[in-house]
């Protein structure tokens, strides 16, 4: 099963006032990654993760066979294409950059302007795509998977009370698993369950300004992010600083309200150092510049370059290491 574990209990560190503080603000807003993202309606087995992996992999469920979900979202990438826009079927450009699909079942909702409530409901969209993979009909790629018997067996294994398991919704229950288990753990972790010397004082530094400069305001929880939605150039217009060759309205193209004009899901920070380029049209290379443009567009301040630093640094220590399991490419059946 594809779930990383942390093992922090029982440390016992001395710390003092000035450290517990810190620690102490720093679980007020955030708490660690739990060793799977599970679900009640969708419970994570061994069995439905391994059939949703190589389902993550499979080209055949697109028209043309050259596409799969790795494509968008390759797991040594850190789950991102590094693309500005990630490019679907027939390299035909998607509506904006590939957010990272490690961490992600812990979010609120999908995609830049939220209109996926649930990972489920995000593999379902992404598979039934004219621009993502060419198909628009369920059916076909249940008789798809049908037609290869490996993946009839595996079926059988992943849903073993299913009279008939190689349905569509399967196909999707499978996808979410494999997701709900993409869980990368890093030394903030650590941190977070007492292990004060797990980051370093440039990265305390950096955390104690991601907190006082307002940063945590909006990118808190667990994900640091990927639960609520707030408007992109709070302060000033978010393109003047981006040089983002489109104006992109965000959530009011999903849903014509006024109040949605520029608004989008507040991106999850985990991995944030891995997965370049940044904002939902990559239009900002560096992590250094993206930490700029948002104290200007956001908070209305002018960051120094030692607090851009530091707040670097601090991001720097939600890189969680990928496990081996979730690198290697299964064999397809």
């Amino acid at each position: 099963m594809l779930v990383s574990f942390i093992v922090a209990a029982g440390v016992t560190i001395s710390c003092n006032t000035e450290e517990q503080t810190l620690l102490d603000e720093a679980r007020r807003y955030f708490s660690p990654l739990p060793v799977v993202f599970d679900s009640r309606i969708n419970p994570v087995t061994p069995e439905k993760v391994w059939l949703g992996k190589m389902l993550f992999y499979e080209r055949r469920l697109s028209i043309n066979g050259t596409v799969s979900c790795a494509r968008c979202h390759p797991i040594e990438y850190y789950g991102t294409d590094r693309l500005k826009i990630s490019e679907g079927l027939n390299c035909h450009e998607d509506l904006r950059n590939a957010p990272t699909v490690l961490n992600a079942a812990g979010q609120r909702a999908f995609n830049w302007t939220g209109d996926r409530p649930t990972v489920e409901e995000h593999a379902k969209k992404a598979l039934l795509g004219k621009v993502s993979t060419g198909i628009t009909s369920f059916r076909w790629i249940e008789n798809r998977l049908k037609s290869i018997p490996g993946y009839v067996e595996l079926f059988k294994k992943a849903f073993p009370g299913d009279k008939d398991p190689v349905r569509f919704e399967n196909v999707i229950l499978a996808l979410g698993a494999f997701e709900r288990a993409l869980v990368t753990p890093s030394r903030f972790d650590m941190y977070l369950k007492g292990d004060i010397d797990a980051l370093s004082e440039e990265e305390k530094t950096g955390l104690r300004l991601f907190i006082e400069k307002g940063c945590a305001s909006c990118h808190t929880g667990t994900l640091l992010g990927g639960t609520i939605f707030r408007k992109f150039g709070i302060v000033e217009p978010y393109w003047k600083y981006t040089g983002s060759k489109k104006i992109d309205e965000g959530r009011y193209s999903y849903t014509s309200d006024p109040q949605d004009r520029f608004v989008f899901k507040v991106p999850q920070l985990r991995n944030v150092a891995k997965t370049p380029p940044y904002f939902h049209d990559g239009s900002v290379k560096t992590l250094k510049e993206a930490i700029r443009i948002m104290g200007k567009v956001q908070l209305g301040i002018d960051l120094s370059v030692d607090e851009i630093n530091s707040i670097e640094a601090f991001l720097q220590s939600l890189t969680g290491n990928i496990p081996q399991d979730m690198l290697t490419v299964p064999v397809l059946p």
